[in-house]
């Protein structure tokens, strides 16, 4: 069976207590990093059936290495922290489907 889109992006929204020790992934900026790959991959052409879908997720469940992303349907966990690395997340893995290693969030 074929997925409708050759990569689905989820960015994780959540948000927590400003005291829960796990954190969220919306106090650390998820919205306008969610905003700027949606803004990217359009630019680029790549968005559209067969293409990308860029979407926000509610609690994913790893507070502790946010904020995260997760591309489907390869089932890549990443963790990014400015826009350099979401310009890499976009031409690397979501262009050209190759796996950005060093922002992966478990690291073999």
């Amino acid at each position: 069976m074929s997925s409708h889109y050759k990569h689905h992006i989820f960015f994780c929204m959540n948000e927590r207590a400003s005291d829960d020790p796990r954190g969220d992934c919306a106090r650390l900026g998820a919205l306008n990093a969610q905003d700027y790959v949606k803004g990217r991959a359009h630019e680029m052409g790549l968005l559209g059936a067969g293409g990308v879908r860029v979407n926000k997720a509610g609690c994913l469940d790893r507070c502790e290495k946010g904020p995260v992303c997760v591309v489907y349907p390869d089932n890549v966990w990443y963790q990014y922290v400015d826009q350099a690395d979401l310009d890499e997340i976009v031409t690397e893995h979501l262009q050209n489907s190759r796996v950005v290693t060093r922002l992966l969030v478990d690291k073999a």
